[in-house]
């Protein structure tokens, strides 16, 4: 895993997954913020951001979580994270996220989520 952040794009079913690679910090974040934005803009109002490939998540990637998450439930869109690895769950968990973000053990599951 490189250092630094790699998203790609995937489309199903007008719902948007961003598969994640790398570490979700200060230095980062502002690429994923950047392009949730634009997707927003471009109404796209389903996110799903895959997990499994970081391996870091900082106060800045938790507080870009919980901004796309409020910003997307105001147009009535949804956001969820799926396939999060243990030790970023342990931090999402510490900060009691869990329980404000919608967060799913694997893709299948959360394709299968309605919003």
């Amino acid at each position: 895993m490189s250092v630094g952040l790699h998203i790609e794009l995937e489309e199903i079913d007008r719902k948007i997954i961003l598969r994640l690679d790398g570490r979700l910090d200060a230095a980062t974040t502002p690429v994923l913020e950047r392009k949730i934005n634009t997707l927003i803009e471009e109404d796209h109002y389903y996110l799903m951001l895959d997990f499994l490939r970081v391996d870091y998540l900082s106060s800045a990637g938790m507080r870009l979580l919980l901004y796309a998450a409020k910003k997307l439930k105001a147009k009535n869109g949804g956001f969820l994270l799926f396939s999060v690895g243990e030790d970023v769950m342990e931090i999402i968990k510490l900060a009691g996220f869990e329980k404000i973000l919608l967060i799913f053990e694997s893709e299948q599951e959360a394709l299968q989520h309605t919003f």
